[in-house]
C-alpha cells in the first residue's frame, strides 16, 4: 500500500519518461505510489523488473515523436497529426456530449410527459430562483407543506449555498428545463476525472471502459430519474478531489472538497472520509487537516447555521438508538460494536443496498483505504431510523458512485500489485482489462432494471392520452398566481406560477390544478361548497379556481 516504488521497478523520484501529454508526467507516478500504468503504453504497467518491449504500432502518444527532423511534414498531413495528439480530448468530448444527452433525454420527456414529482424538483426550482431575482431562496412549497411559511428558505432545508452557481443560466431560461440539463451536464463533466484517475491507475483502454460505466451506472440513472438534488454536484465535485489529490495538485484538489462542504451539511463526513484515505496513503498532515476540517463543518452547519436559517437540524437526522449528534453516536459504535455493526445489516433492504453499491466496482473497493471516503454516508443511510434512506431507489447512491467506482480501480491495481510481488506470471494487463471489462459489463446487465431502460421502450416516447388535457389545465392557470398543484403538475407550473402542494388543508389558494381518482371526488365537492368553482374537469383533472381572487 506503501510502495515507493512504480510498478515498472523505477524510484518513484525518478523523473519520468518523456510524454506528449503534461498530465502523464509528473502525475504518472501519484503521490501515494499507487500509479500503474505507464503514460500512453495501451499494454498497461510491466512486472517489477521486466524490460520495456520495443515500439509497437499500438504505441499511442509516449511513442510518437514531437517533431520530425529538418522540418520534415508529416506524412498524413497537419489535420492527421491534430487529431492525433488529441484523440483523448474528442473521445472523452463525445463521451460527455453522450451522456448528456442520455441524462436530458430521460429527464426532459418525463417532465414533458407530466411523469415528473413535484418533490423535490419545484423545491430546487424555487431556489434557484430566487438567487437569480439576487433574492433569499425561498421555497414556498417546502416551507407551507412543512408549516413554516411562504418565506421559508432553502437553506433551513439543507445547507446548499452551491446552488447559487446555477442561477446565472435562469437568465436564459426561467423553469425547471435548467435544473434538468444542468443536472445531466454536472455529471458528465465528471468522465474526464474519472479517465485521468483510472488511465494513471490501470492504462487507457481501461479508463475508458470504467467511464462508459460510470456514465450508465445505476446510481447516476436512478438520481436522473427522481429529477434533480444537489447531489448533481457530488461526482464531478469528489471525482476532481481524489483525482487532483491523486495526483499530488493539492489546489485544485482542495478547491473540489470546498465545494462538496457547500453542496449539502452531511458531506462534510465525506470530506473527514477523503483525509482518512489520504492519511492511510502517507499524507498525514492533510489528510489530519481534512477530518478536522470535515467533522467541524458538518457539526457547525447542522447545530449553528441551519439553526439560524430557521431550520431544525434534526429533521433528517433521526438515530433513535444511537444518539441525537454525531458523538454520541461515535460513542455508541465504541461501546456497543455489536449492535453498531448489526443495525447495518438488520433488513434486507440494507442488504440489497450494500450488495447493489458495491457491485458496480466488483467488490475489489473494499481493497482501496479510498472506501473509507464514501463509508461514512453510506453508514449515515443505513443507521438511520427511516427505511426511506435504506432503499436505493432515490438519489442517495449517486453521492457515493463515483468513489466506489474510484476505489474500486485503485483495489483492482492493488490487488494485482499483491498478486505480482508473489511471482503470478505477467498477470498485469490481462488482470487489469479483465477488470475493467467486468465493471462496464456489470454496468450494461444493471440497465434494464434501472430507468434508463425507459429509453429503450418506443412508448416512453409517446405522451399517455391524459397529456392533452394536462396542457389544457395549466394553460387556464395565470402568470404569477399562487397554485396548488398534484404531484404531476407542479413542476410543469413551477415558473409560471407560485406553486404549493395540494394536501387537501383549505388553504383558500386562488388555483387548484391536480389529477383526482374516485376517492378524491368527494375532496373536490368540498371545495365547491367553501367558496371554489370548478372550471374543468376531464379525465380525472379538475381545475378549481377561487371565486373572487
Amino acid at each position: 500500500m506503501f510502495t515507493g516504488t512504480t510498478a515498472s521497478g523505477r524510484p518513484a523520484e525518478e523523473p519520468p519518461r518523456k510524454s506528449s501529454d503534461p498530465d502523464d508526467t509528473l502525475e504518472a507516478a501519484a503521490v501515494d505510489g499507487t500509479a500503474v500504468a505507464e503514460p500512453g503504453d495501451a499494454a498497461g504497467t510491466r512486472a517489477a523488473g521486466e524490460t520495456e518491449p520495443a515500439e509497437t504500432p499500438d504505441a499511442t502518444a509516449t511513442a510518437e515523436p514531437q517533431e520530425r527532423p529538418d522540418g520534415e511534414a508529416d506524412p498524413q498531413g497537419p489535420s492527421a497529426g491534430i487529431l492525433r495528439s488529441n484523440r483523448h480530448l474528442i473521445a472523452l468530448s463525445v463521451l460527455c456530449a453522450l451522456s448528456t444527452a442520455l441524462n436530458c433525454t430521460l429527464s426532459l420527456l418525463r417532465l414533458a410527459h407530466f411523469q415528473v414529482a413535484t418533490y423535490d424538483l419545484v423545491i430546487f426550482d424555487e431556489a434557484v430562483r430566487g438567487y437569480s431575482h439576487f433574492s433569499a431562496p425561498t421555497v414556498p412549497l417546502r416551507g407551507v407543506t412543512g408549516g413554516f411559511g411562504m418565506d421559508y428558505i432553502q437553506l433551513a432545508d439543507h445547507f446548499s449555498p452551491i446552488l447559487a452557481v446555477l442561477a446565472p443560466f435562469y437568465w436564459l431560461h426561467d423553469g425547471p428545463e435548467t435544473l434538468l440539463v444542468a443536472q445531466a451536464v454536472l455529471f458528465a463533466l465528471a468522465i474526464p476525472f474519472l479517465w485521468k484517475f483510472t488511465r494513471r491507475v490501470l492504462g487507457t483502454p481501461h479508463a475508458y471502459l470504467v467511464s462508459v460505466a460510470y456514465a450508465i451506472s445505476w446510481p447516476i440513472a436512478q438520481a436522473t430519474a427522481v429529477e434533480f438534488h444537489e447531489v448533481a454536484f457530488v461526482p464531478l465535485l469528489s471525482a476532481i478531489a481524489v483525482e487532483r489529490l491523486h495526483a499530488g495538485r493539492r489546489l485544485p484538489g482542495l478547491l473540489a472538497v470546498a465545494g462538496l462542504l457547500l453542496t449539502k451539511e452531511d458531506l462534510g463526513l465525506m470530506v473527514a472520509g477523503l483525509g482518512v484515505w489520504l492519511f492511510f496513503t502517507g499524507q498525514r498532515r492533510l489528510g489530519t487537516g481534512l477530518v478536522f476540517t470535515g467533522v467541524a463543518v458538518f457539526e457547525v452547519v447542522r447545530k449553528f447555521l441551519i439553526p439560524l436559517a430557521g431550520g431544525n437540524p434534526a429533521y433528517y437526522t433521526r438515530y433513535s438508538k444511537l444518539g441525537d449528534d454525531l458523538p454520541q453516536m461515535l460513542w455508541s459504535a465504541v461501546t456497543h460494536p455489536l449492535q453498531f455493526v448489526g443495525m447495518l445489516f438488520d433488513d434486507h433492504s440494507k442488504w440489497d443496498t450494500w450488495g447493489l453499491l458495491l457491485w458496480p466496482a466488483l467488490f475489489l473497493c473494499l481493497l482501496s483505504p479510498l472506501f473509507l471516503a464514501a463509508l461514512p454516508l453510506i453508514l449515515e443511510r443505513l443507521l438511520a431510523d427511516s427505511d426511506n434512506w435504506w432503499s436505493t431507489g432515490w438519489h442517495y447512491d449517486a453521492f457515493v458512485i463515483m468513489v466506489l467506482l474510484m476505489a474500486g480501480v485503485d483495489g483492482a491495481a492493488r490487488l494485482i500489485r499483491w498478486l505480482e510481488r508473489r511471482g503470478v506470471p505477467r498477470p498485469g494487463h490481462g488482470l487489469r482489462l479483465a477488470y475493467a471489462a467486468a465493471v462496464f459489463a456489470v454496468a450494461v446487465t444493471t440497465v434494464p432494471y434501472r430507468p434508463f431502460d425507459n429509453l429503450m421502450s418506443p412508448d416512453f416516447y409517446q405522451p399517455d392520452p391524459r397529456t392533452e388535457a394536462r396542457e389544457q389545465a395549466i394553460s387556464m392557470v395565470p402568470e404569477g398566481t399562487v397554485v396548488e398543484a398534484s404531484d404531476d403538475f407542479g413542476a410543469r407550473l413551477s415558473g409560471r406560477a407560485t406553486v404549493l402542494w395540494w394536501d387537501y388543508q383549505k388553504r383558500g389558494t386562488p388555483w387548484i390544478v391536480a389529477s383526482v381518482n374516485n376517492d378524491l371526488r368527494g375532496v373536490v365537492d368540498s371545495y365547491l361548497t367553501e367558496g371554489y368553482e370548478l372550471r374543468f374537469d376531464r379525465q380525472d383533472i379538475v381545475v378549481l379556481h377561487r371565486i373572487g381572487s
